[in-house]
């Protein structure tokens, strides 16, 4: 009994540390693959800043983990078939818990910016981290390739 909530308590807490951290949207950390890859400029005027909120990603492994993790907790619970019934009910309860925590957990504030290109008067829309003070009519560049857009100021 003892070595099930001592495995337990491990496991979840490498989905715990592993499960918290979340991809960066931010327009000024670039991911290994993004490195000496082609990226065309623009230049243009935000129109308009909106605060957003990204959701978090659901993972199906933390969620797994979450299920197994309950599943041992519950069948702690009673003898022969109530623990089976705990383990049943554990694991359910380890799932949507697990589920709950990661879409928290993950959910971020985000702008959304409106921009109006220099080159053509046409607005594109992006959404990224809000991790750079960006406000309607600023000055920026916009960088895009590779399926991504970045807004970064002049």
């Amino acid at each position: 009994m003892k070595k099930g909530l001592l495995l337990a308590s491990a496991i979840s807490t490498v989905l715990l540390a592993t499960g918290c951290s979340t991809p960066s949207d931010s327009a000024v950390v670039y991911k290994r693959g993004q490195l000496q890859q082609p990226q065309v400029v623009e230049f243009g005027q935000i129109v308009s800043v909106q605060n957003v909120k990204v959701e978090g990603e659901q993972n199906q492994l933390l969620t797994l983990g979450g299920t197994a993790l309950g599943g041992v907790a519950g069948s702690s619970i009673g003898q022969g078939r109530g623990s089976a019934l705990g383990a049943i009910g554990g694991a359910m309860l380890g799932g949507l818990l697990s589920q709950s925590a990661q879409q928290g957990l993950g959910t971020k504030n985000a702008l959304e910016l409106t921009v109006r290109l220099d080159r053509d008067g046409r607005m594109v829309s992006i959404v990224q981290d809000a991790d750079i003070p960006l406000s309607p009519g600023q000055r920026v560049r916009i960088l895009s390739g590779n399926s991504t857009m970045r807004v970064v100021p002049l």
